[in-house]
């Protein structure tokens, strides 16, 4: 049994229509695949980042910035939304289909598992920098994945509760 936060996505994506999927209950509220779709961009973009730490692509050192030893200390994000500037918040992708999903949500898991079976040879004074963390090494990018995931469970249960109301 996979331990990672993805495999609770992976369970519920399954539970999901394909109308489910796309349903938006207004413009400015991402839809159900769009969240998917979001949680992966974004491990992706963090595991490209245990990798480069990994490949001592990174720099020596570095600090983490207040936010990100307060994140770091806590083991989460904060119980709030986080609205990214909109340079950086393109609306993610809402026309996946399930099969597709899953197949990516697989792949993921599975990088996942590859890059922890090479975390035990990183050394933690070599880092990358993230925009509003700080310097990271490859343990914390690859934590920062679950706590990540971890955060999106409250914005499911939210959409969820939208799909429940449309169908009144």
């Amino acid at each position: 049994m996979n331990r990672y936060e993805l495999t609770h996505f992976k369970e519920t994506l399954l539970h999901y229509s394909e109308p489910d999927l796309r349903y938006k209950c207004s413009p400015a509220i991402w839809s159900i695949g769009q969240m998917y779709d979001h949680i992966m961009l974004v491990a992706n973009e963090y595991l490209d980042e245990v990798d480069h730490c990994l490949q001592e692509d990174g720099q020596l050192g570095g600090e983490k910035t207040p936010f990100g030893e307060k994140l770091f200390r806590e083991g989460e994000f904060p119980p709030i939304k986080i609205e990214l500037p909109p340079e950086m918040n393109q609306p993610p992708n809402n026309t996946d289909t399930n099969e597709h999903l899953l197949g990516r949500i697989t792949a993921l898991i599975s990088r996942m598992d590859a890059l922890e079976a090479r975390l035990g040879d990183a050394t933690d004074d070599r880092k990358t920098f993230h925009g509003g963390f700080g310097w990271l090494n490859a343990r914390e990018w690859f934590e920062l994945v679950e706590m990540h995931t971890r955060h999106h469970r409250r914005q499911q249960q939210e959409l969820e509760g939208w799909l429940t109301q449309k169908d009144l």
